[in-house]
């Protein structure tokens, strides 16, 4: 994180200038890029190297690996990157000093200084993720009178302000419930699924409302919000469970009306929440309902598909982002599951992050949310045991601990900006994995990753220029053009 990109441009611009002065120096200056790399068994940490100078391209022989980026090709445009500040990240802060907390905040939301995350997700009441359950209503009250958001003022609605004022005033938020409040369900439970029962379906609806009301109302700005986190998965926390058919009816008879007639119609609502492999049959459902497919903004996804022995269907991204290309993907929760100490430094983690933000943008993607942004030693708090891994950690010291897969998340979020368009890229070999965008300011950022245990040579094609590249083994770099 050494010479902001402003220097960089400052310099170009006055290198350009003093040529001006020089009447007989016809050969224009090189254009040059910044490396950043971030590398397995160094201190290469989004380290900026030296600049590179860029030269008119030459055929490549088909012994070279090349990265052919062509920023004339433009995809889909880039909403953000971020992290979910959950009841155990936020009880994980309130314990930090003054200090480290001020140095957490400039580390995920600064934009020179830190990562520039410029996306949250936060949830209604209670998930796992929380030292307890809990709903913003006594139990039984379908009129939702008793309606107050008190237990999250103690830590969660303080660090959300805190967030949104170190990104600068202002953070794309969204929230996602993980169940309805016990009474409101066939199970008459939190934990475990079952269903929403029929006749409290209006009054769940109503629930989303309230909620954002009380959220605004405590500074915290709610862009949109998904209709049910994991709609398919009877999990042993707070679960609920809704078929596609059910989630389209629930949304264009219940959820989607209510939103609007409170005001409320220009909150991005996002369907399905849930892992690849049965996204393009949810999306086909919802979607091929013009009732309910006239209150969707976006289909949301997770990466938990794996849990079955398979790959990641990224396939499946890309199916859905060609039949609806008017609708928005983005991957909406990810995280490492199955925390161990131990391994707070394992470097497949954050290849596995790399990996899935690569194929995700490629697929058609706007967007990517990790899960949660700061847990504790254990990896939790988590009032089912179900802890998991975390890009920062806090020790036992209050010590704030940074593994690989924060600065493997900074190389995207750090770059691509907000409204960025996503342009062609390609490798020559499947050695290296690539995507790039280009900002608002015609900045290029071009994100290369080597899972491989050497370092490889490769020439990067912009355009009609190129210039030559190392990048270490099991790396990340950020080429900055």
């Amino acid at each position: 994180m050494k010479k902001p990109l402003h220097r960089l441009f400052i310099a170009l611009a006055f290198a350009g200038a003093s040529g001006a002065l020089h009447a007989a120096d016809t050969t224009p200056p090189a254009k040059t890029l910044s490396v950043y790399t971030t590398a397995k068994d160094s201190n290469l940490r989004l380290t900026q190297g030296e600049s590179l100078a860029l030269q008119p391209a030459q055929q490549a022989p088909e012994t070279d690996i090349a990265i052919f980026v062509n920023p004339q090709k433009h995809y889909q445009t880039f909403l953000g990157i971020g992290g979910a500040i959950t009841d155990a990240s936020a009880e994980t802060y309130a314990k930090l000093s003054r200090t480290k907390k001020a140095e957490f905040l400039r580390a995920y939301y600064d934009k020179k200084d830190g990562i520039g995350y410029s996306l949250l997700r936060t949830t209604i009441h209670s998930s796992d993720f929380a030292s307890r359950s809990h709903t913003y209503i006594k139990e039984g009250d379908k009129e939702l009178k008793t309606f107050d958001i008190a237990p999250d003022k103690k830590h969660r609605i303080p660090m959300l302000q805190q967030a949104i004022k170190a990104a600068g005033g202002e953070i794309t938020t969204y929230v996602s419930p993980w169940s309805a409040p016990a009474f409101m369900k066939d199970t008459n439970n939190m934990l475990q699924g079952g269903k929403l029962l029929p006749e409290y379906r209006d009054a769940w609806a109503n629930y989303y409302v309230k909620f954002i009301q009380a959220y605004e109302k405590a500074g915290i700005p709610i862009w949109g919000l998904t209709l049910q986190n994991e709609p398919m998965a009877k999990q042993t926390w707070e679960s609920m469970i809704y078929t596609a058919d059910e989630e389209r009816d629930f949304l264009k008879n219940h959820l989607g009306p209510t939103l609007k007639k409170a005001g409320m119609g220009d909150k991005k609502i996002i369907v399905w929440d849930h892992n690849r492999d049965l996204i393009v049959h949810r999306a086909n459902t919802i979607m091929g309902d013009p009732e309910a497919a006239q209150y969707v903004w976006g289909i949301g996804f997770h990466w938990y598909e794996t849990w079955a022995g398979g790959k990641p269907m990224y396939n499946n991204v890309a199916e859905v982002a060609k039949a609806y290309p008017n609708v928005n993907l983005l991957l909406t929760e990810a995280t490492v599951e199955k925390f161990n100490a131990e391994r707070y430094h394992y470097w497949p983690n954050a290849e596995r992050y790399g990996d899935s933000i690569i194929n995700d943008f490629n697929s058609g993607a706007v967007a990517w949310t990790d899960w949660n942004i700061l847990l504790d030693h254990t990896g939790g708090p988590n009032h089912v045991g179900n802890f998991c891994f975390a890009p920062i950690h806090a020790d036992t010291n209050g010590e704030l601990i940074y593994t690989p897969t924060y600065y493997y998340l900074g190389h995207f979020s750090k770059f691509i900006r907000p409204e960025a368009k996503r342009v062609s890229a390609a490798a020559s070999r499947s050695l290296l994995q690539v995507t790039s965008f280009i900002n608002t300011d015609n900045t290029l950022a071009t994100v290369v990753m080597n899972s491989n245990n050497t370092p490889i040579n490769y020439r990067l094609y912009i355009g009609d220029q190129e210039t030559k590249v190392t990048i270490p083994a099991h790396a990340m770099q950020t080429l900055v053009y």
